[in-house]
């Protein structure tokens, strides 16, 4: 069974020094055997940082007894291990969400930000409806390099931001929402046509996109800066 299983994949472990970023395993879509026998090859060939996304609860429960030194977030559903957690970007990254419903898209951002060597800062619950809390919080937010907004609804939080800041903005609408929401559709459109400068937008629900991209754009400031 597992040979037949490692035929029915083929691992880029090269990815890491093109990139930056390991290969990243999508958990969606795969069964709890197939994830194992791929964290098991990557592990076997001194992969040392494994990040599987989209991964439900059956299957943690499952791969938690095969490989207990990783990390779960039930919320985001990632499943994650390094070696090591150093940081290697200096300047922060911003993940700013606007409800609590909002959560589990915006933790995938947050953990696939960390995940590739950033400090990365989580301010949830500043939705445009009352806004107030995210006027008292901008302080904060303006003080990362990139700021990663994850809304649903009517997504008008990402133009209300871009307003504010004078830093990149990673638009992230998520499908929170019902009637003329359209899953999400009217959020992501939204973004799309913001006017506000600055603000580029990722497909709907795709926390980790946001912040992948934030990550990359980091990097930028970072060898810029002349860090790396």
């Amino acid at each position: 069974m597992e040979n037949k299983l490692q035929k029915q994949f083929t691992i880029d472990y090269e990815r890491k020094k093109r990139t930056g970023a390991p290969e990243i395993i999508y958990g969606a879509g795969k069964t709890k055997e197939q994830i194992e026998a791929i964290i098991s090859d990557m592990l076997d060939h001194e992969q040392d940082a494994i990040f599987v996304s989209r991964l439900n609860k059956e299957k943690y429960e499952y791969l938690s007894k095969c490989f207990s030194q990783f990390e779960y977030d039930q919320d985001a559903q990632v499943f994650v291990w390094k070696s090591n957690w150093q940081t290697i970007n200096e300047g922060k990254i911003c993940v700013v969400c606007a409800g609590t419903s909002d959560v589990p898209v915006a933790m995938e951002a947050v953990w696939i930000a960390r995940f590739l060597g950033n400090e990365v800062d989580f301010v949830c619950d500043v939705g445009v409806a009352g806004i107030h809390r995210l006027l008292n919080k901008m302080d904060a937010i303006n003080q990362a390099n990139v700021i990663v907004v994850v809304a649903g609804m009517e997504g008008a939080l990402a133009s209300v931001v871009g307003g504010l800041t004078d830093k990149p903005i990673i638009a992230v609408p998520t499908s929170i929402g019902y009637g003329a929401n359209f899953h999400g559709l009217s959020a992501l459109l939204s973004m799309l046509n913001s006017c506000a400068s600055g603000v580029s937008v990722v497909n709907i629900d795709n926390g980790f996109g946001g912040g992948y991209m934030a990550h990359s754009i980091n990097c930028l400031a970072n060898r810029k800066s002349g860090i790396r």
